[in-house]
């Protein structure tokens, strides 16, 4: 049950994130970004902490053009529909972000070495306890 609130509130500070306005807190800029361009952006700052040859940043910028892809189509969906979505529709929106989470893993591990990949998932652990971090002093603060 923690599990599926966490995701709630996961999905709807992303679809409250995406919102444009200046009431709402959005970076400048941010909303004018190309799915290409934060591919590349991902790309490049992954070059950098991993070290990726030049054939391994191909394979990289294309999982992350995709991505970028298809995370804008999702907000995109879902833009005004944050509270208006069944249990259901919740758990189903929180098993595909999990099945494509899984699939982008196994692609990483093919594509990256194991000292990279074992870098890797420990910068993807270091980011979810960042922001788990940053919840928590964000609630303190209140």
């Amino acid at each position: 049950m923690k599990k599926v609130l966490i995701a709630m509130f996961t999905i709807a500070s992303l679809t409250a994130m995406a919102q444009e306005g200046p009431d709402r807190g959005t970076r400048e800029g941010k909303d004018q970004l190309t799915p290409a361009q934060l591919a590349t952006l991902h790309t490049k700052k992954m070059t950098l902490v991993l070290d990726l040859s030049s054939a391994q940043q191909k394979q990289i910028q294309q999982l992350q053009l995709e991505n970028a892809t298809h995370r804008q189509e999702k907000m995109a969906a879902l833009k005004g529909k944050k509270w208006d979505l069944s249990a259901e529709e919740r758990y189903a929106l929180q098993s595909e972000r999990l099945d494509r989470m899984i699939a982008q893993k196994k692609k990483m591990k093919d594509i990256l070495n194991e000292d990279q990949f074992s870098k890797w998932e420990k910068e993807m652990a270091h980011r979810k306890h960042k922001g788990h971090k940053g919840k928590r002093e964000h609630r303190g603060k209140r």
